[in-house]
């Protein structure tokens, strides 16, 4: 790919180059965020302080490892956002509400719009089936909403709007999990499950639509996890037939394979966005093999326990969807770092670090980002560099 040092817009766009500290060095400015509890960094937690709601993330052990405290990541320490804003040298990405409340914080370098118990689907989909959801109202529209309303204050022009963003890594989730989780774990007919694939996965492409005209032009975009490894998973739909199991991880098959399918649906459409947007970076974030790899050799990434919750209410997989990790009945683990599993639902710090390393510096990206610099003009294609 030719290009001019001499070129008055040219953007440097170092995915991954780490050095001896473990930080990238490269040209983001920001990470712009969206999605659920996998990234939520204290969003809701913020918003139930308001109306006196109950948040589980807000009190130990949940933040012990890393913060000794809790945030409101639903984990005992960081999550993959965390260590990818590490390796770019940037701080922890403020929650939209938390840094909208202070008076000393800025989103210059970053804001996160995720929210533990969010939805791809708006909340009257769900309503109007029957499947609740007693976490929040919050759906992926809703955050783009508040993404809409945070830029028409935070750049006072629609061209340093743009600058802003193309400057940033935008992270589109994980998102869509918790449409399958309400689904699954309240008895909803799988076949009728299926249906909303085609569904969740327009609704993410709708959004990244919509931030590539707003002027993104790098954005990564996770697939879900292997919830058939979820203990909240295994214990609901707990079976004696082994055949449903996978004998070396102990995962339940058919789940795994709905995961599959909605990764496959959705990395299918990512296909058709780069065609639609050759001058933008969409960038496919494998959560789901980078998990897998450290249900398949444990040992090797120094865990002992993969599949059982360290946090939870005891029974086979210590979890019990009664018994909240943190309340007087539950249970924690003395070596979080040991357990995959956090409290049933969410990882464990010591599972978020690896599956970032793993795409960090690959091969779980797609296109790999190991150690790639891409120097990219705004007429530049993907394929050229």
């Amino acid at each position: 790919m030719a290009f001019s040092l001499g070129t008055a817009i040219t953007y440097c766009i170092v995915l991954v180059l780490f050095v001896s500290t473990g930080h990238v060095a490269g040209c983001y400015k920001a990470i712009v965020s969206f999605g659920d509890s996998l990234t939520d960094t204290g969003n809701l937690i913020r918003m139930s302080q308001s109306s006196n709601g109950y948040v589980m993330s807000a009190v130990l052990p949940y933040g012990e490892t890393f913060f000794h405290h809790p945030t409101g990541r639903y984990s005992d320490g960081r999550l993959i956002i965390d260590f990818i804003a590490l390796s770019m040298g940037l701080p922890f990405v403020e929650p939209y509400f938390g840094g909208k409340s202070s008076g000393d914080r800025s989103f210059a370098k970053g804001v996160n719009f995720a929210v533990a118990g969010a939805t791809a689907m708006d909340i009257s989909f769900f309503m109007e089936r029957g499947i609740t959801n007693r976490c929040t109202n919050a759906s992926l529209g809703t955050e783009l909403e508040w993404f809409k309303q945070m830029m028409s204050s935070f750049c006072d022009t629609p061209s340093r709007c743009k600058q802003y963003l193309r400057s940033s890594i935008v992270l589109m989730g994980e998102i869509g999990g918790n449409d399958y989780n309400y689904a699954f774990l309240q008895g909803y007919p799988r076949e009728k499950i299926v249906s909303f694939v085609p569904k969740i996965i327009a609704i993410i492409a709708s959004a990244i639509n919509e931030l590539i005209e707003y002027g993104a032009q790098t954005i990564i975009v996770p697939g879900n996890f292997p919830i058939g490894c979820s203990a909240s998973y295994l214990t609901y739909f707990m079976t004696t037939n082994a055949s449903e199991y996978d004998p070396k991880t102990g995962c339940l098959n058919w789940l795994n394979d709905f995961s599959a399918y909605h990764n496959r649906l959705l990395q299918n459409e990512l296909d058709r966005l780069r065609e639609q947007y050759p001058d933008t970076t969409i960038i496919y974030a494998d959560y789901y093999n980078a998990a897998m790899r450290l249900y398949n050799s444990p040992s090797k990434y120094g865990f002992n326990n993969t599949v059982v919750a360290c946090c939870g209410g005891g029974g086979p997989y210590n979890y019990d969807r009664l018994v909240d990790c943190g309340s007087a009945s539950s249970t924690v683990c003395d070596n979080p770092s040991s357990y995959i599993s956090w409290d049933g639902s969410h990882l464990t710090e010591a599972a978020y670090r690896w599956i970032a390393d793993g795409l960090l510096k690959g091969p779980y990206t797609t296109p790999q980002i190991n150690g790639e610099c891409i120097f990219r003009s705004p007429k530049t294609k993907l394929s050229d560099s």
